[in-house]
């Protein structure tokens, strides 16, 4: 958030993630660490939520209909009310080229999948806490 806005009480992170079973599990976890989580199930939904809503953090999957992870990074951070929001991917993808593709897109960090819930919230608790 810059400066000139007031702090919200709770931050807000953006959870996009096809499949129900890991986007539950991403929610409750960021959940119960104090956040208030959006959900979207496609990289198009989530593009709608984060302009309409201007969350602190996302965690968006690579692989997802409409919008992949990739495009969808690319995309928040063309636009100015999201360009500087942080941004981790998520995602099963796991080869070196991948997670070059995701920081060449504006990614700020790359969780590979499967993946601890305790590691994701201290990630987003990392990247939140230098803000």
């Amino acid at each position: 958030m810059s400066d000139s806005a007031s702090p919200r009480e709770q931050p807000v992170v953006l959870a996009a993630d096809d499949d129900e079973d890991i986007l539950d599990l991403v929610v409750f976890r960021l959940e119960r660490s104090g956040y208030r989580v959006l959900k979207a199930h496609d990289g198009a939904e989530a593009l709608e939520l984060a302009l309409a809503e201007v969350p602190d953090l996302a965690v968006l999957d690579v692989m997802m209909p409409k919008l992949d992870g990739f495009e969808l990074t690319r995309r928040l951070r063309a636009e100015a009310a999201t360009s500087r929001m942080p941004i981790i991917l998520l995602t099963a993808r796991a080869q070196d080229a991948d997670v070059q593709r995701g920081f060449e897109a504006g990614a700020d960090d790359y969780i590979r999948k499967p993946f601890s819930p305790d590691e994701l919230r201290a990630r987003v608790q990392a990247i939140l806490g230098r803000r």
